[in-house]
C-alpha cells in the first residue's frame, strides 16, 4: 500500500524586507527568482547566486547576533525564493506545496546533520584539531616517541610504537606533533608570536605502562623517533554563520598553511591576529593588496589598497588565527592585509 505525503509550505521564522539598495546589500545582475538546494551547496554558494557580497546573506535572512551560533537548517530540496515586495526585495525559504509519493527507488531521511553548512565543511575539518599554535618549547614536557622494536627510522600507519610520559587520564587516541616553524609578525618587527607545531598523524593506544604500547593509526608525514605526542581534542564543527568583525581590525597574512607557493581560493592562512583583537570564529575579513608607484620626484607613493579576496576565520589562537580563503580575484600573497570587507 502506498502513502502519501503532504508537504507543508515552511518559510524562515524572520523576515529582512528591505530595498535592494539598503545597506549597500546588491544582487546579482543575473539573480534568479529562485533555487532549488542540491547536495554539496552551502549557505555561502547558495548566496552567490542572489548576492554580489554572498557573506552578508544573514541579513537578509533576518538572522541577528543571538542567532549567530544556531543557524537555520536548510535541506537538499528546499527552495530559495527571491520575492519582490512593495518595500523592497526579500529571500524566504519555503517548500513547495503538494503530494510526493514514496518510491523504493529512492529514499531521502533528513538528519540534523545533513543540513546545509555556511561553507565547505570538508575544507576546514581536517585543520579544526592541526595545526597547532604552541609557545616556544611547548612540547618539551609533552610525551614523546622512544621508537618501535625494530628499530626503524622512520615510522607511518600501521607501525607498533612505544611512548614514554604518557598519562593514563586523558584517553586512548592521541595526535603526534613535531615543533615547526616561527610565526612572525611584520607589523612588529618580526616579534614572535607563537610557533606553528606540525601534524604528522595520529596514534592509538593499546597498553598503559611505564613504557606505553600505541598503533599509528594515520600519518600524513615521516614520524620519527622523539616526536611529540598531545591528546586529540573532540573535534566539533561548529557552523558559524559569517559575519565582519564588530570592532575595526587590520592584520596581515603571515602564513600559508601546507607549504603553497600560491594563496587562492580554498587555500589556508595564518593571519596575525587573534582572540586579544577581538575575533572570533565565523568573522569574514576582506584581502588587501598594498601597491606602489614612484611619482615623477622619484617618491614612492602608496595607491588605494585593492581587494583581492575574502576569508572566513575558523580557528582562533590568542595572537594569531586561520583562515580560509572563499574568493579570489587575484593572486594573494603573504603580508597582503586583511581588514572589514
Amino acid at each position: 500500500m502506498r502513502k502519501l505525503i503532504i508537504s507543508k509550505i515552511l518559510f524562515l521564522s524572520l523576515f529582512f524586507v528591505l530595498p535592494v539598495q539598503a545597506d549597500n546589500i546588491v544582487l546579482r545582475s543575473d539573480t534568479p527568482d529562485h533555487h532549488v538546494v542540491l547536495p554539496g551547496d552551502t549557505l555561502w554558494s547558495i548566496a552567490s547566486r542572489f548576492l554580489k557580497d554572498p557573506w552578508r546573506w544573514p541579513q537578509i535572512w533576518g538572522l541577528n547576533r543571538t542567532q549567530v551560533k544556531n543557524p537555520h537548517k536548510i535541506y537538499p530540496g528546499d527552495i530559495v525564493v527571491l520575492e519582490e515586495t512593495a518595500n523592497g526585495s526579500r529571500l524566504r525559504l519555503a517548500k513547495k506545496k503538494g503530494m510526493v509519493k514514496l518510491s523504493p527507488s529512492i529514499r531521502i531521511n533528513r538528519l540534523s546533520n545533513a543540513a546545509i553548512p555556511s561553507i565547505p565543511a570538508s575544507a576546514i575539518e581536517p585543520f579544526l584539531s592541526q595545526p597547532l599554535v604552541i609557545e616556544q618549547n611547548g612540547l618539551e614536557k609533552a610525551p614523546f616517541l622512544l621508537g618501535s622494536s625494530d628499530r626503524r627510522v622512520i615510522l607511518s600507519s600501521g607501525d607498533t610504537v612505544y611512548v614514554h610520559n604518557l598519562p593514563t587520564n586523558q584517553g586512548v587516541t592521541w595526535q603526534i606533533f613535531r615543533p615547526g616553524k616561527a610565526l612572525r609578525d611584520p607589523d612588529r618587527n618580526g616579534q614572535i608570536l607563537g610557533y606553528e607545531a606540525t601534524y604528522l598523524g595520529d596514534a592509538k593506544v593499546s597498553i598503559f605502562a611505564n613504557i606505553s604500547t600505541a598503533t599509528i593509526t594515520h600519518s600524513v608525514q615521516e614520524i620519527l623517533k622523539g616526536d611529540r605526542l598531545v591528546v586529540s581534542p573532540d573535534i566539533l564543527f561548529n557552523n558559524y554563520i559569517p559575519r565582519a568583525p564588530e570592532l575595526p581590525v587590520k592584520g596581515r597574512i603571515i602564513s600559508v598553511y601546507g607549504g603553497v607557493n600560491e594563496i587562492g581560493k580554498g587555500a589556508i592562512i595564518t593571519l596575525n591576529k587573534g582572540t586579544h583583537d577581538h575575533l572570533e570564529a565565523g568573522h569574514v575579513l576582506a584581502i588587501y593588496r598594498e601597491s606602489f608607484v614612484k611619482a615623477p620626484e622619484g617618491k614612492m607613493v602608496q595607491l588605494p589598497d585593492m581587494r583581492t579576496g575574502l576569508a572566513f576565520i575558523f580557528r582562533v589562537f590568542d595572537q594569531v588565527s586561520y583562515a580560509l580563503v572563499m574568493q579570489s580575484t587575484q593572486s594573494i600573497q603573504i603580508h597582503d592585509t586583511v581588514g572589514i570587507p
